[in-house]
């Protein structure tokens, strides 16, 4: 009876010691990447300040980010329907384009994204737009073909979750809303309302971004 007792005790004890190591673990792992993180959007931090002298012109509305935070973590859906978030495009400095179908504003400003998308995207750089009806794929795609729009994959977020995240920390307050990421996944502006994204003072602001950015890597 002993013997059976003290190899129960003895089990408990290392099961215990198990779940201490996995949970210490994930809090390592935790810690980890929000030190990764923080150390990535320091480095966006160089690439926002060097930005200043591109915010004119059309480009003139759009503000800079103090402390540029980490946006990697964005979910939203594919144009498959899969589960992926703004991380999937670490490397790439990106325009990330809140719409919806309702945006009259949307609907003049989603050419002028395909233009950019169709001028500078590449293995530096990519236009994502992402739409955010709340039924269903039908009318986003109908609205993108009748403005001629191709080259702008459908992504999706049905929830609306991404624009009240951005919301809460004052970088929405209305349709359309722009986001420009560094290839770490870090903010470095962010635009309220359209723009022309295919003007000269546009590829300008962006072409200084991925030459800044080619420019740390190579350094």
């Amino acid at each position: 009876m002993k013997v059976l007792l003290l190899a129960a005790i003895a089990g408990v004890i290392a099961g215990s010691l198990l779940l201490y190591g996995k949970l210490g673990s994930d809090v390592h792992d935790s810690a980890a990447v929000v030190a990764n993180t923080g150390a990535a959007c320091s480095a966006g931090s160089n690439v926002a300040s060097s930005l200043d002298p591109f915010i004119q012109g059309e480009m003139a509305a759009v503000q800079l980010a103090d402390t540029p935070d980490y946006l990697g973590d964005l979910q939203f859906k594919s144009p498959e329907g899969d589960d992926i978030t703004l991380a999937d495009w670490k490397g790439k400095a990106v325009v990330f384009n809140l719409w919806a179908t309702w945006c009259a504003p949307c609907r003049a400003e989603m050419p002028a994204l395909s233009n950019l998308q169709t001028a500078l995207s590449g293995e530096e750089f990519e236009v994502v737009a992402v739409n955010i009806d709340t039924k269903g794929a039908e009318r986003p795609l109908a609205f993108l073909d009748e403005i001629n729009v191709s080259n702008l994959p459908l992504y999706a977020d049905q929830t609306t979750d991404i624009f009240n995240n951005l919301k809460k920390k004052g970088l929405a307050f209305g349709m359309p809303t722009t986001i420009i990421v560094d290839k770490n996944g870090c903010r470095v502006a962010h635009l309220s309302g359209p723009a022309h994204w295919d003007s000269e003072d546009a590829k300008a602001l962006v072409s200084a971004i991925i030459g800044r950015e080619t420019n740390d890597r190579s350094s």
